[in-house]
């Protein structure tokens, strides 16, 4: 049987700290497991439940010129957007982070949870490829600085460096 996991981040930690904590969970937690789904699923988890005031997190994969649903944690959210296309799309695209301070200000912004208010995508490149983003959306405006953009990219660069995406990519 498996080991019971928990991790109780502080949010209340100043925002460094607070990212080097869910940095190591996050390296605890995927340990020795290989399988992509798995430490998905469990990252997203970690980062909702880490990350205070955000209302969404998770995954989106590349499939062909789409990114498709992958393991997330929030409101039912839309299971395919096309690159170039929304937040996520257009992280992908130029395979960089990008942090949206207001949605409804962002061209061609895709509306999954009307709450959401602002966002930050970080795309996952292993190798060259892109293989998916990280999203995490927020119902306050300018939830999302540099500081979430550093801790959250190194968080994607824990996961390119752990996971094998081997079979989870189509």
């Amino acid at each position: 049987m498996d080991p019971m996991y928990s991790f109780a981040i502080d949010p209340a930690l100043p925002k460094a700290q607070l990212y080097g904590e869910l940095l190591q969970a996050a390296e605890a937690l995927i340990g020795d497991e290989t399988d992509a789904l798995a430490n998905l699923c469990n990252v997203a988890a970690l980062v909702y439940y880490g990350l205070p005031a955000i209302n969404w997190a998770g995954f989106y994969l590349r499939r062909g010129s789409e990114l498709v649903l992958g393991p997330f944690q929030g409101q039912v959210a839309c299971v395919r957007i096309p690159l170039g296309r929304g937040v996520c799309g257009t992280a992908a695209v130029r395979r960089e982070t990008v942090v949206v301070p207001d949605v409804h200000a962002f061209p061609g912004h895709i509306a999954c949870d009307a709450a959401s208010r602002s966002e930050i995508v970080v795309p996952l490149i292993s190798d060259g490829d892109l293989v998916g983003v990280l999203d995490i959306d927020a119902p306050a405006p300018d939830r999302f600085d540099e500081q979430d953009r550093a801790g959250l990219e190194r968080l994607a660069d824990v996961l390119i460096r752990r996971i094998h995406w081997d079979g989870l990519l189509g």
